[in-house]
C-alpha cells in the first residue's frame, strides 16, 4: 500500500476509492477537524509535560484498539459506548438519510501510531548503547520516551454499494525506523515502529425509504506474540485514539441524542460500543441531523467545539486552558528543559506559553456565549419590589437535603427513593441520556436558590455508587425526569449507619504524598 502525506503532515492511505482530501479541506470535515485533532491527542502528555512525571507513565486512555488475542487473554470484553476501556474493536452505527440523486458515504479513520524514541550513546569502540538520557555538548538534552505518528485513512463508497454487503478497507500502518544522529557524535536517537494491522468494514441496510443504516467497524487485526506481555508492550501494534469521521454527498445523518421523533425506535436500535457518534456542525445549529458526524472514543455532545479563545492543544480538554497556561509558566527552567527534551509536542506548548501575547492570555480568563439582545420594554412601574427568598437571611433554614422530600407523580420522593431515570432528549447533557432506563436511588434533595429542585442519585449496579456517595459526587436530575418506582422504599436515608453526604470535602492528600507530577514529594 503507497503512503501520502496531506497538507497537515498527516500520513494517509492512498487506496482505490481513497478519500481525496486528507486535510479535510473543503468538505464537512474541516468543521469537526478541530475537535477531531483533540480527541487524536487527548492524554498524549499531561501537565507538566515531563517524562518524570507520574502520569505520563500511563498513558494512551482512550480508544485503543489492541490485538485480540492480548485483550481476551483473561475473557471476552464487555462493550460499553465509552472508549476508555481496552478493547480489539470499535463500532459505530448511526442513522443517515438520503437527500439528494448519488448517495455516497465517505469514511475516515484516524489513529496514533506508536513510535518508540530510543537514545544510544556512542562508545569508544564505535558501538552504540541505549540510554534512558544523554546531553551533548550544546547542552541539550536527549531522552528515551514513547511518541506517535498520526494515521488517516479515507475512503469513499456509493449507498449502493454498501448495501449490497460489507465493503472493506485496510486500515493499518507499516513498521519503520529512522535514525537521526546527535551533535558531536556523542550519539543517535533510533525512532521504530511496528505494524499496525487493521481493517475498516462498512455496511449499509435500509430502514424507510429514505433512511439507512450505517455501521462502521474497525478491528485490529493482528496478534500478539505473547499474551502475558506487559500493556506498554501490547501498545506497540495498537490503534491509538483511533476515532471516525463520517460525511458523504447526498446524505445527511441523524442524531442519536436528539433524533426526530419519527425516528427514536430506529435509534434505539443502533449498537455502538467502544465509540459514539454526535453530529458536527455550527453551534447555532438546532436540526436533528448533520452533514458530518464524529464517532469518538470520548463522550460528546452534538455539534462539539473547540474554544475560539484557546490558542492551541494542551492535550487536556477537560482542563481549564488559564489554569493550564499559569502553571506551565511556573515550571523552574530545570522542568521547562526536561519538558522540551521529553517530547517535541511538549516543547511546542512551553515555545506558546512562553511567547504568549498579554491579549491572547487575557482572552482566556472568560468568556459570554448566552447573552442575545433584548427588545426594549415599555417601563412600567413595578410597584413595591421583595427581595427574593434566597436573599433573605436564614431562607434555608430548616431544609436539609437528605431528608426533604419532593412530589413527583403524587408520591414523595426523597433519600433512600429508588426511581427510575427519564431523561429528556432535548436539551439533556449527553451523559444523562446514557442512564435512561437505569434504576437509581435518590441520595438528596437539592434545592437551588432560584428555586428549582434537583435529585442528587447513585446508579443502581455502579460498583464505585458507595464511593460516589461518601464524596458526594452524585448524578443530578429534575423531578420531571424521574418515575418513581412502584414498591419503592420510603424517603429516608439509603443506609442507616452510612448515610450519603452530598457535601462531603475532598479528603486532604495524605500526609507526604507527592505533589502532581512530582516523584520525590517537591512542591
Amino acid at each position: 500500500m503507497a503512503e501520502t502525506v496531506g497538507v497537515s503532515g498527516v500520513t494517509c492511505a492512498a487506496v482505490a476509492g481513497d478519500d481525496p482530501s486528507c486535510d479535510g479541506s473543503g468538505d464537512a470535515f474541516a468543521q469537526l477537524s478541530g475537535v477531531a485533532d483533540a480527541v487524536l491527542y487527548e492524554g498524549y502528555l499531561l501537565y507538566p509535560y515531563r517524562r518524570s512525571s507520574a502520569k505520563n507513565r500511563v498513558r494512551w486512555q482512550f480508544g485503543v484498539l489492541l490485538p485480540r488475542n492480548w485483550v481476551e487473554a483473561d475473557g471476552p470484553v464487555t462493550p460499553g459506548l465509552s472508549g476508555s476501556a481496552d478493547s480489539w474493536y470499535q463500532q459505530t452505527e448511526c442513522l443517515l438519510r438520503v437527500r439528494g440523486p448519488g448517495p455516497a458515504v465517505r469514511v475516515r479513520v484516524r489513529y496514533l501510531q506508536m513510535q518508540h524514541k530510543q537514545v544510544q550513546a556512542a562508545g569508544a569502540d564505535g558501538r552504540y548503547r541505549p540510554v534512558e538520557s544523554l546531553r551533548t555538548d550544546d547542552g541539550t538534552a536527549h531522552l528515551t520516551f514513547d511518541e506517535a505518528v498520526p494515521r488517516e485513512i479515507g475512503r469513499v463508497w456509493p449507498l449502493a454499494d454498501l448495501l449490497r454487503g460489507e465493503c472493506v478497507a485496510e486500515a493499518g500502518a507499516p513498521p519503520g525506523e529512522e535514525t537521526e544522529p546527535l551533535p558531536g557524535g556523542a550519539g543517535r536517537v533510533v525512532r521504530r515502529r511496528e505494524e499496525v494491522r487493521a481493517r475498516t468494514t462498512v455496511l449499509a441496510e435500509p430502514l424507510t425509504d429514505d433512511v439507512y443504516r450505517l455501521r462502521v467497524r474497525t478491528e485490529n487485526t493482528g496478534r500478539a506474540p505473547d499474551v502475558r506481555a506487559s500493556r506498554g508492550d501490547a501498545l506497540r501494534p495498537a490503534l491509538l485514539a483511533a476515532h471516525t469521521l463520517l460525511g458523504g454527498e447526498g446524505v445527511e445523518f441523524v442524531s442519536l441524542t436528539d433524533p426526530p421523533a419519527g425516528l427514536r425506535e430506529q435509534v434505539g436500535a443502533c449498537r455502538n460500543e467502544f465509540t459514539f457518534p454526535v453530529l458536527g456542525g455550527e453551534p447555532q445549529e438546532t436540526a436533528p441531523t448533520g452533514r458530518a458526524a464524529l464517532s469518538s472514543p470520548i463522550i460528546l455532545p452534538d455539534r462539539p467545539q473547540v474554544a475560539p479563545e484557546s490558542p492551541g492543544d494542551l492535550h487536556d480538554a477537560a482542563e481549564i486552558d488559564e489554569i493550564l497556561t499559569l502553571r506551565t509558566m511556573l515550571l523552574t527552567d530545570e522542568e521547562k528543559a526536561e519538558a522540551r527534551a521529553t517530547d517535541p509536542r511538549a516543547a511546542q506548548i512551553l515555545d506558546r506559553v512562553d511567547s504568549m501575547p498579554q491579549e491572547v492570555f487575557a482572552r482566556l480568563h472568560g468568556a459570554i456565549r448566552s447573552l442575545a439582545p433584548v427588545t426594549p420594554a415599555v417601563p412600567v412601574d413595578p410597584g413595591p419590589v421583595e427581595r427574593p427568598a434566597w436573599w433573605q437571611e436564614d431562607a434555608d433554614e430548616g431544609m436539609c437535603p437528605t431528608t426533604d422530600t419532593v412530589l413527583v407523580d403524587g408520591v414523595p420522593v426523597g433519600g433512600g427513593s429508588r426511581v427510575r431515570l427519564c431523561p429528556h432528549g432535548r436539551g439533556a447533557d449527553a451523559q444523562d441520556m446514557f442512564l435512561a432506563g437505569r434504576t437509581a436511588r435518590v441520595a438528596a434533595v437539592f434545592h437551588d436558590v432560584d428555586g428549582s429542585v434537583h435529585l442528587a442519585v447513585t446508579v443502581d449496579g455502579d460498583p464505585a455508587a458507595e464511593l460516589h456517595g461518601w464524596y458526594g459526587r452524585f448524578h443530578y436530575f429534575r423531578p420531571d425526569e424521574v418515575e418513581p418506582l412502584a414498591g419503592g422504599d420510603t424517603p429516608g436515608p439509603a443506609d442507616p449507619d452510612h448515610p450519603p453526604r452530598p457535601q462531603s470535602p475532598r479528603p486532604r492528600r495524605p500526609a507526604g504524598g507527592p505533589e502532581e507530577g512530582r516523584l520525590d514529594g517537591r512542591p
